[in-house]
């Protein structure tokens, strides 16, 4: 079983910074990925930034040069600092992880619960 814990959401004025963070617990035997999604009302979940198993980022256009994912092996941690926000960022984030359980599994992805970002002044 995984598990994640998202926190850090609020609400945050245009302009300002959140740092979301994600606990990843649970029997794990790799993790292929690391990455944030995120869901606007009405919207799809869409991808904003993954961070690979040999550290290779990527990023939704909207965010580059605002945000960043990082992590932490020690700590089991994943966060996503987000600077200059703008309201069009408001949505529930979700972290996610994509690993195998097991030296025989496949790759699965696995989520949490979300937390809510809402960028207003």
């Amino acid at each position: 079983q995984v598990q994640l814990v998202e926190s850090g959401g609020g609400l945050v004025q245009p302009g300002g910074s959140l740092r979301l963070s994600c606990a990843v617990s649970g029997s794990i035997f790799s993790i292929n990925t690391r990455g944030w999604y995120r869901q606007a009302p009405g919207k799809q979940r869409e991808l904003v930034a993954i961070i690979t198993s040999d550290s290779s980022t990527n990023y939704a256009d909207s965010v580059k040069g605002r945000f960043t994912i990082s992590r932490d092996y020690a700590k089991n941690m994943v966060y996503l600092q987000m600077n200059s926000l703008k309201p069009e960022d408001t949505a529930v984030y979700y972290c996610n992880v994509r690993a195998r359980t097991t030296r025989w599994s496949t790759n699965n992805d696995y989520w949490g619960q979300g937390t809510q970002v809402t960028v207003s002044s």
